[in-house]
């Protein structure tokens, strides 16, 4: 009978030990998926930062170079100069009024079309940044976190309008507090209660 209870407390406790062990390695093992989902997080949002950082910065130097109203008072300027430089040389040349007037539009429409061009290129070179932008929020739009891929979706619709600086830093201001609060580390169940309980 002896040998029949030491029997039955081996397999209880070699049970007790299997399951416990079982336990603790998908214990284990779910918390380093949690960390290595949270590590990517940390990651693709810190992508999406750099990604709207150098939007920004894009969008400020086109709006520098080419939009200020110094940009557009010296536009004007060289039209202006374009136009009396090409009239000028048609009327050295022997032309008539009319002749030099066409001329000189001719050298402002030169100018004009090349300022143009100018213009759309650095208009261009937002683009890549933007396109930057979309491919780092794609995986964050996908998140198991709503609040992220919800935060995420808003800062992309803000970064269409990165004129809208409000806007987009609210948006910004949003997405950081939502990776935070992803990416914060769980308290354990009985912190958890106990703060539960507290309260």
């Amino acid at each position: 009978m002896d040998k029949l209870i030491e029997l039955a407390s081996t397999l209880v406790s070699g049970a007790c030990i299997a399951v416990l062990a079982a336990w603790l390695t998908n214990r284990s093992r779910n918390r380093q998926e949690q960390q290595a989902e949270v590590g990517a997080l940390r990651v693709q949002a810190d992508a999406m930062m750099v990604a709207v950082a150098e939007l920004r910065g894009a969008a400020a130097a086109n709006r520098l170079l080419w939009e200020g109203p110094a940009e557009r008072a010296r536009t004007f300027l060289l039209t202006v100069l374009a136009f009396t430089g090409g009239a000028a040389r048609a009327r050295i040349a022997g032309g008539t009024d009319v002749q030099s007037g066409l001329v000189g539009f001719g050298g402002a429409a030169e100018l004009l079309s090349r300022e143009r061009v100018a213009n759309k290129q650095a208009a261009a070179a937002v683009r890549e940044p933007l396109t930057r932008a979309a491919t780092a929020a794609a995986p964050l739009m996908h998140c198991s976190d709503t609040a992220v891929a919800t935060a995420t979706e808003q800062l992309l619709t803000a970064l269409a309008g990165v004129e809208d600086t409000a806007r987009l830093d609210a948006a910004l201001e949003a997405f950081g507090r939502a990776v935070n609060a992803a990416t914060a580390p769980r308290l354990p169940w009985w912190t958890r209660r106990r703060s539960g309980l507290a309260e």
